[in-house]
């Protein structure tokens, strides 16, 4: 009689402790057909189907959260980047190598630990138009739509329309996918070099109902073997972002500024801004257009792009959309238009690029 009463019991449980844990799958598929012209010393056109980013970057993911009780919640993140090209992995081959996390949360904010974005990522978020989009700021600073670092902390809480954070990492990147940031070689967590490959951002952010600001600082350092020119822990590269926007009746509006001082490049000083707009035509329709202006100090080296993209949403959930750039390029600079490697054009070049594709959200 005792057992069976024990059993009644367990199984009138069995609900409540399912419930008390929240997981959901979730992704993402975007991908479409690129032009890109004026591409090298022999200015040839490409046509290809980009693998690291459409308007975003394909990825699917579990993400939880548990009841802890006392308004306390346990949670975990897992986010896996793919090629919608040919299925392989993103972010230098990582199984979860958009956001790999576990956590606790309450009333004073989030602490997380494992691989995860720093505080540029969420200073950016709002302001910038485009985002990820393959013509965009990450045409201009390919570190903008890869703003993670490995062996990191974080801490971050809203209080009100009042947003603070900062990530620390003990080794940002420990993959070797050079020479763009998907896979940097800095593994860090040297007892010999204890500055080696260290990271850390923090965020100043307010948001209100019509209008919100940010103010961020993410600072890389180097280490032995690592790209980008920082092979030494002497070495940083650091951005300094201050941005905005504000609503006009449908319409968003978002500027902001860039300020970088990377010590490993001959020029070190450089300033990005950026204004775009956002606008909803109908229910369906939407238009994003955006502006950017690239400038080096000291030096000749300068871009502009223009980028524009209309979307067209079927449903909540899928969407088509149409998104062209266009980027000047001054001195002896050679940024592409596309975000996308190998389409860059010759020192000085101007280049033109479009896009048509499909995104599915799941």
């Amino acid at each position: 009689m005792k057992a069976k009463k024990v059993a009644v019991l367990i199984a009138a449980l069995i609900p409540a402790l399912a419930s008390a844990q929240s997981v959901t799958l979730y992704g993402v598929i975007d991908t479409g057909l690129e032009y890109v012209n004026n591409v090298g010393a022999a200015k040839d056109q490409v046509f290809q189907m980009p693998s690291l980013t459409s308007t975003v970057p394909s990825r699917w993911g579990i993400r939880g959260t548990e009841d802890l009780g006392a308004g306390m919640k346990a949670l975990f993140w897992l986010e896996s980047g793919f090629l919608p090209d040919n299925g392989g992995s993103s972010q230098g081959g990582r199984l979860f190598g958009r956001q790999a996390l576990v956590g606790l949360s309450g009333g004073w904010g989030q602490v997380a630990l494992g691989r995860q974005y720093t505080m540029l990522f969420w200073a950016l978020a709002e302001p910038d138009m485009l985002g990820p989009n393959i013509f965009g700021s990450g045409s201009l600073d390919n570190y903008i739509p890869n703003t993670r670092a490995d062996n990191a902390v974080s801490y971050k809480g809203t209080f009100g329309g009042l947003t603070i954070g900062a990530t620390y990492s003990f080794g940002r990147d420990t993959v070797n996918a050079g020479p763009g940031p998907a896979g940097a070689n800095c593994p860090g967590e040297n007892p010999a070099d204890h500055r080696a490959c260290r990271e850390w951002s923090a965020m100043l952010k307010y948001d209100a109902q019509q209008w919100g600001a940010a103010v961020a600082y993410d600072s890389l350092r180097g280490g032995p073997g690592a790209f980008a020119g920082l092979t030494s822990s002497a070495l940083t590269d650091d951005r300094l972002s201050v941005n905005g926007y504000f609503m006009a009746g449908k319409a968003k509006i978002g500027l902001g500024w860039l300020r970088r001082d990377n010590k490993a490049s001959a020029t070190p000083l450089s300033d990005l801004l950026y204004t775009g707009v956002s606008y909803p035509i109908t229910q369906a329709l939407s238009v994003d257009v955006e502006a950017f202006n690239l400038r080096y100090h000291n030096s000749s080296n300068k871009a502009w792009l223009f980028a524009a993209r209309s979307t067209y949403a079927f449903t909540k959930r899928t969407s088509a959309y149409i998104t062209a750039g266009y980027i000047n390029n001054g001195g002896n600079l050679a940024l592409s238009v596309s975000a996308q490697p190998g389409t860059n054009p010759s020192p000085g070049g101007n280049q033109l690029g479009g896009m048509a594709g499909l995104k599915h959200i799941f």
